[in-house]
């Protein structure tokens, strides 16, 4: 008799768990990356519009790129506290509103007049929506359903900004060119807002929502109760954070990272080439090359995140980078040739490869609060990218050339590098955060 009562109460405490041939998992992942692509269409524009504002506005570069710096910089401060804002109204109602916030930014940059209000609508407003659309987004989808497969899901989410370049990127520029800038705007406002319903209808905010346990799990995981005070709990988390060794070489490398990617290579390595005598077209398409091996390079990077040491994983990435960024000042000429193809695929292949093992370093030392810890590294690698877009165009306007800018972030890749090395392997228990 007890034995029955037993388990008629199991049975009751325990939600029934429904088993399809594929799990509810996947397709949250899926519409993750739909989502994340279609916010990816603005990380396109930047390096596109300098030289047409320039030309409609007689703006400076440095102005222009105080625009992609607020943003970049916005992009990563925003993350850390998105992803408690997650953790407080769910995930739908947050990514929801934040695609809202970049189709008004970006389409009110149609009525600019003024440099300021490039600064608030491309700055501001987009920085502050894509920064809730950031990699926190696509760390608390991970943590939330799987427990399995976590390196090859992060690799795949975080392929999807790739992949939005890849897809965007030939279209605006040829918008650019052909039509001005101002449609290449206004498509990227449909883009962003396009999404929202898929957001609404299909993503759920934790598996427990639909019966089932997280991928791999072999329990079943309750919903936790929402968490309020997101921002003193964000707050909480950095100041537990900024106490340990391995926070402040995860924030270093990855603000290298950013500076040598969005930072410089996303923002400047169009109008580099054009100063050469490259077409636009053909530049940007080089850019979109690099969005398709990014896609390849990401997951692979998550699979080998999954079996190897992520330590010498991310220390190999930023050695290799920086060694490719030497030789980049070479390879800059009016026409494609084989040096620059290969520069191009390898640089795609190492754009974000970074993203998986430096999220499993994350995990491995801040838990339950690794997210949000993810999202403060985050900020760093935005404020790297933020410095470099900015001080890329002032470097270019005193010296009319990029070359100073490449070498330096070639050597600063290769610091990068060794300060990877010695992040501590045994995990690392931080004070617990105050809710």
């Amino acid at each position: 008799m007890t034995q029955t009562t037993e388990a008629v109460a199991t049975a009751e405490e325990t939600p029934p768990v429904n088993k399809p041939r594929i799990h509810r998992a996947w397709f949250v992942a899926a519409v993750t990356f739909v989502t994340i692509i279609g916010a990816a269409a603005f990380r396109s524009l930047p390096g596109l519009l300098i030289d047409p504002l320039r030309a409609d506005f007689g703006w400076s570069r440095g102005t222009i790129g105080a625009a992609v710096s607020i943003n970049l910089a916005l992009y990563g401060l925003t993350a850390p506290f998105a992803a408690a804002l997650m953790d407080r109204f769910g995930i739908r109602r947050v990514v929801a509103v934040a695609l809202t916030v970049i189709a008004l930014g970006s389409g009110l940059t149609v009525w600019m007049t003024a440099a300021w209000q490039l600064l608030l609508c491309w700055g501001l407003l987009v920085g502050l929506g894509s920064g809730s659309m950031a990699l926190a987004f696509a760390a608390t989808v991970t943590n939330r359903w799987f427990t399995e497969r976590r390196g090859l899901v992060s690799g795949i989410l975080t392929a999807a900004s790739a992949s939005g370049q890849l897809i965007f990127l030939p279209l605006l520029s040829w918008l650019v060119e052909n039509h001005g800038w101002r449609p290449a705007a206004v498509t990227v406002a449909l883009a962003a807002l396009a999404v929202v319903p898929f957001v609404w209808l299909l993503l759920r905010d934790h598996p427990a929502d639909v019966g089932q346990k997280p991928y791999g799990a072999k329990e079943f995981v309750p919903k936790p109760p929402p968490v309020t005070g997101a921002a003193r709990r964000t707050l909480a988390v950095l100041s537990s954070a900024v106490r340990t060794g391995p926070f402040w070489l995860l924030s270093g490398t990855f603000a290298i990272c950013g500076a040598s990617t969005n930072g410089l290579i996303q923002t400047h390595f169009v109008p580099a080439a054009h100063d050469h005598g490259m077409p636009v077209t053909t530049a940007a398409s080089l850019l979109a090359v690099i969005g398709v091996f990014d896609v390849v390079g990401t997951i692979a990077s998550g699979w080998f995140t999954d079996r190897f040491e992520p330590r010498r994983l991310l220390a190999v990435y930023y050695a290799l980078r920086g060694l490719s960024l030497l030789f980049l000042p070479m390879l800059l000429t009016p026409s494609i040739h084989p040096p620059m193809i290969f520069f191009i695929v390898f640089y795609g292949l190492d754009w974000v490869a970074t993203v998986p093992p430096t999220l499993a370093l994350c995990r491995e030392q801040y838990g339950e609060d690794s997210a949000i810890v993810f999202g403060w590294v985050l900020a760093s690698h935005q404020i790297g990218a933020a410095l470099v877009a900015y001080l890329g165009g002032v470097a270019r306007d005193a010296f009319g050339s990029y070359n100073m800018v490449w070498y330096a972030s070639g050597t600063l890749c290769a610091a990068a590098a060794l300060m990877a090395l010695v992040i501590r392997r045994r995990p690392t228990v931080p004070v617990p955060a105050v809710a």
